[in-house]
């Protein structure tokens, strides 16, 4: 089988016997293709030595083979999480990620979101919360012709545009853990304003505390960022109460563990004398003791559907939206 002159992605196709979106879908390294095709157009690909040329394709579709993240949120470990998900989607395809924190609370936010897609020219764009929570930034990237994938705790968007976790429900199975454990005053470490997650984190919380009969009151509540210092000294508030809780509901892991500092250094024994629940099952969640027990909230996995989403939407189409999460119980929790 020979071909005259430079073989093109027609040529491939034509001989394959398939489309050329389907040797695209092969030359990208789509996950979503079976592997008799994959095979089947590789070998022509082999035989025809065809050599894609990346900037010829960026050209003709005047886009990049970039996948922009635009996020605002101090919870780092998510978004390293985040980050390594979408590598896992583009790993051995032409694509590659690019990065771009931003100030949610910038006047200028949306004059220096609509200069980042047009002059990277982004093949598409993943938004992590609580700036996926914005449907006017949505609206923006729908005007500059940019396609999207939200991230969120609730549904925000269709499917072809979201990767949504089960937060309430998840947090409501936690804290009902706790209260199967003998716990009647369970305590509760806030996500920050204006987050989605924790609302619904916070709404689970109250839901199982109602459902059970107990207190759920703001004497049982502290408002934390998402960050260590935060969990410790929110930790420290509902620690030194009068009426101290003996269970307490972190709304993350990194906050989880400053509510295990703060129990440490008031000479308290976790989890004898203090059981403690995190969320998201992050490193932290094992390199701190007693382990931590936590909800395993699938960022990885989200982040990889989100960029196939983008990759290649119609074979995406499949691609679940609700990734449930998993209750981990590890040693931090003891019965009362």
């Amino acid at each position: 089988m020979k071909s005259t002159g430079q073989p093109t992605i027609n040529d491939v196709a034509r001989i394959a016997g398939v489309s050329k979106k389907t040797v695209s879908r092969v030359i990208n390294r789509s996950p979503l293709l079976n592997q008799a095709t994959r095979e089947k157009v590789e070998a022509v690909i082999a035989e025809l030595a065809y050599v894609p040329n990346p900037q010829a394709r960026a050209l003709a579709l005047r886009r990049n083979f970039l996948l922009g993240l635009i996020h605002d949120n101090p919870n780092a470990q998510m978004v390293l999480n985040f980050q390594e998900g979408v590598l896992d989607a583009i790993q051995g395809t032409e694509f590659a990620l690019v990065v771009r924190p931003v100030d949610r609370h910038s006047p200028s936010l949306f004059d220096d979101i609509r200069k980042f897609i047009e002059q990277q020219r982004l093949y598409g764009v993943m938004i992590l919360p609580p700036l996926s929570e914005n449907d006017a930034l949505a609206a923006l990237f729908r005007e500059l012709g940019c396609n999207y994938v939200r991230m969120g705790s609730a549904p925000l968007d269709d499917a072809a545009h979201l990767v949504q976790s089960n937060d309430r429900q998840a947090v409501r199975d936690a804290v009902a853990y706790l209260v199967a454990q003998g716990h009647t005053r369970i305590g509760l470490v806030q996500g920050p304003d204006g987050f989605r997650s924790a609302a619904e984190r916070e709404l689970g919380w109250h839901d199982a505390m109602e459902a059970a009969g107990l207190p759920h009151g703001p004497d049982l509540m502290a408002r934390g960022n998402y960050t260590f210092e935060t969990g410790r000294e929110a930790g420290g508030k509902l620690i030194d109460a009068a009426e101290p809780p003996s269970a307490i509901f972190a709304s993350n892991d990194v906050m989880a563990a400053g509510v295990l500092h703060a129990a440490r250094g008031r000479g308290l024994d976790v989890p004898q004398d203090l059981s403690i629940v995190g969320f998201d099952d992050t490193a932290i969640a094992t390199a701190i003791w007693p382990p931590l027990t936590t909800v395993r909230w699938p960022i990885r996995t989200m982040a990889r559907s989100a960029a196939l989403k983008l990759i290649d939407p119609e074979a995406a189409s499949g691609e679940q939206s609700l990734f449930p999460t998993d209750f981990i119980a590890r040693a931090s929790v003891a019965p009362r």
